[in-house]
């Protein structure tokens, strides 16, 4: 690093009973994948954001009409928290395992919080991603494939839960202002998370 630059980083630590332990081993063929909505790129992504900024010529302070905003703030829009939702929601529903989507984008994190033998079937009809996601692929013409192995594409947080559970699972995080949806179901398979079907129009 160059002498007048510097690295912040931070964590946080929390301590659960062994027998409280969410993932894999938990996770059952006919569970519901719930997807919880982001809020932006959550500070993933940023070598492709930047790549795509300079190869394309963006100017980070112009106000772009399809994004409804400035592009640099839009860019660096806060990251939404998840922990008092989950925490919530474990609460009052069968909640098996969750999924913090960051760097390498929905399927690659979800995969793993599944068991070998069980599959996340994900079906990208049920959302439309934000714009900013749309602008970044059109601005630098990089591929869905590319889009979906280093963004959320606006799915921050997953939750697979017990199917009988689903639609109060929904409502608590209604109640808490948490958009989310029903996103797919765990299938029989090889550990893997998979999307199918085609976005959404925003």
């Amino acid at each position: 690093m160059e002498p007048d630059e510097y690295d912040l980083a931070g964590a946080g630590t929390g301590v659960v009973e062994g027998d409280a332990i969410l993932g894999p081993d938990r996770v059952r063929e006919g569970d519901v994948v719930i997807a919880m909505a982001s809020s932006g790129p959550h500070s993933n992504g940023y070598s492709l954001v930047r790549n795509v900024v300079e190869r394309a010529g963006l100017d980070l302070h112009a106000h772009v009409p399809e994004l409804d905003g400035v592009l640099g703030e839009v860019l660096l829009t806060p990251t939404r928290v998840y922990a008092k939702d989950c925490v919530a929601l474990t609460a009052a529903v069968e909640v098996h395992a969750y999924s913090h989507i960051t760097g390498g984008g929905l399927a690659a994190n979800l995969s793993r919080s599944l068991p070998e033998h069980l599959d996340a079937e994900l079906d990208r009809s049920t959302w439309a991603p934000a714009p900013v996601f749309g602008y970044l692929a059109d601005q630098g013409d990089v591929a869905r494939d590319d889009m979906e192995a280093t963004f959320n594409m606006g799915v921050g947080m997953v939750a697979i839960v017990a199917a009988e559970d689903a639609e109060r699972a929904l409502g608590v995080l209604a109640e808490r202002d948490v958009p989310a949806w029903r996103l797919g179901e765990v299938t029989a398979g090889s550990g893997r998370a998979r999307l199918s079907g085609e976005y959404r129009s925003a």
